[in-house]
Formats: structure tokens, sequence, C-alpha cells
């Protein structure tokens, strides 16, 4: 990698995956909103950029695993914190006609200190192109490190990184909706690019449609808004053009586990190899349409296809 080359970073929590395959078999993996589109990324941009992910994990078995399969799969390690006291946070897929539900077993997450030391979190930003967080890299942490983070980002814009984030909201990870609704417009604020579900944005802000959406965000000085709406067309404004793109069918759905996410790397990687923006909302939607084809969060490399 020389100078020049783009480092991108996500945020979040990565915690041990249990999905099903057949026959009432599970198998172990990792998975994580922001982790599942920086390991996207790192396999669509080999070459092109350096993908890291920022968290903190324990000194335990597992999570020594996870750092070996960082690697093994190119992503760059140098974010990624220990804690002796802590381990990753589990959670378990349940699958009924392709749509799931979770289980999750995250108290103990090490992930949740990840803003607790704020010289090291401004460290790991350092010389970053790209930052990508979500909704619930936020919920994880207590509100004084929810400031940290903000901070730390707010440097890291000033420094030259462009900011991404997917609100992706859990209520269950939330107090209650006003932390929410006083929460989250504070993180858009923090952002030049938004990746927005639109039955989120409905639920928690009372959305009457996508393009409200995009006027909300746009408000918060978003200039970069992207609204997934599932099946339905996407919604966005990109360089000052509105744009509209409809969702190809998907011939093969199987579990739509990281659908966004998944999306979320294929628009992000097609921006930063310079596509325009119908093209990086065409390669968004190819992405999550591969993942939903697969069990788990990720799609297996050797079934990815190119950008």
């Amino acid at each position: 990698m020389t100078q020049e080359t783009p480092r991108v970073v996500a945020i979040g929590e990565v915690m041990v995956e249990m999905a099903p395959v057949e026959g009432g078999v599970y198998r172990r993996g990792f998975a994580g909103d922001t982790f599942n589109t920086a390991w996207h990324m790192g396999q669509l941009l080999t070459g092109t950029a350096e993908v890291g992910y920022v968290t903190r994990l324990g000194q335990d078995a597992l999570s020594d695993d996870f750092v070996r399969e960082m690697q093994a799969d190119g992503l760059t390690t140098s974010g990624v914190g220990r804690d002796a006291d802590r381990t990753m946070g589990l959670y378990l897929i349940e699958l009924q006609d392709a749509e799931r539900s979770f289980h999750y077993w995250r108290s103990q997450s090490a992930a949740r200190l990840l803003a607790d030391d704020p010289a090291w979190l401004a460290e790991t930003l350092q010389g970053t192109s790209l930052i990508h967080l979500s909704g619930i890299t936020v919920a994880i942490l207590p509100p004084a490190a929810r400031n940290t983070l903000l901070e730390a980002l707010a440097q890291a814009r000033t420094n030259g990184a462009r900011v991404s984030f997917d609100p992706n909201i859990r209520p269950k990870l939330w107090t209650s909706q006003d932390e929410i609704r006083e929460t989250i417009p504070r993180f858009i604020e923090a952002a030049d690019i938004a990746l927005p579900s639109f039955d989120d944005e409905a639920a928690h802000f009372g959305d009457a449609d996508p393009a409200a959406t995009v006027e909300r965000f746009a408000a918060g000085g978003v200039t970069e808004i992207i609204v997934k709406n599932g099946a339905d067309a996407v919604t966005a404004r990109i360089d000052g053009q509105d744009l509209t793109v409809d969702t190809p069918a998907v011939d093969k759905v199987i579990d739509t586990s990281g659908a966004g996410d998944a999306f979320n790397a294929g628009y992000l990687s097609a921006r930063l190899l310079g596509r325009g923006a119908r093209a990086s909302v065409a390669a968004g939607q190819s992405v999550s349409g591969q993942v939903i084809g697969c069990y788990g969060a990720r799609i297996p490399k050797d079934q990815m296809s190119p950008l």
C-alpha cells in the first residue's frame, strides 16, 4: 500500500455468529453489522484500499480466532484492542421462510469499551479516508463514550476523512424511543454519507416515504444519502442529484441476514473506485443480492462476484 492508497475503517462490535445451515445444524462464524460491511469491502477492494476494523475483543481463544481470520482475509488489525476481563458477544439466528430473528448474549462484550480511551480511539482513526459506523455502534456505548466517539469523528473529518453512517436501529439496544430520537440525529450531523433503511426511519421518526427520509437527512447536513427499502427501489440524493433505482429481483433467497450491510459495502466500494451515483447504488444492490442467497451474514469468499 502506498501513501495514496485509501484507508477505510469500520467501527463497531463483532460477535460470534451461530448461523443455521441444514438439519438443525449451526455453523460458527463471526459477524456484526459494521464488520460485515468492512469484510465485504476488504474482498471487493483487494489491492485498491486498506480496510480495517476498530473494535475491542477479549484475550480468549475465540478472540484470537477472530483476529487470525481477519488477517487471513486481508483486513488490518491495528484498530483491534484487547481486554482481559471481557470477551466477544454471541448471537444465534433463527430462520422462518428466509426471514430471520436473533437471540443475543452480549452484556460482557469488550466492544462496549471501544470509546473508553479517547487517545486510543483517535489514534486508530488517524490517516483514514473513510470511516463507517452504525446505530448499533452507538447504541452499545454509554452516553459519555458516545460523546468521545463524536469528538473523534469530528477530528477525523477535520483531517480529511469522510464518515459513513447507517442508523440500523435495533430498539432492544436502546433504553427508549426518546433516546433513539435524541441520539441518532447527533450522528447524522456527524456524517457525510448516510445509508438508512426506510422501515427503521418510518418506525422511529415517522417518515411518510423514502423521499421524506432524504429530506430529513439533508436537513442534518448529509450530502450523500441512500435510502434502502428492501426489495423496493432505492431512493437517493448523491452529488446533488435525486434518483430512484429499482432493485433487481433475486432468484434465490435463503437468508436475509446482512443484506443492508452488504449493500453498504458494495455502494461504498464503488464510490471509492470512482463510480458514479447510479452505478454505485447498483453495486450495492448486487452485493446485497448475493448475500441473501447464502446462509449467514457474509458471502463465502469463493462465491463473491467482483464489482
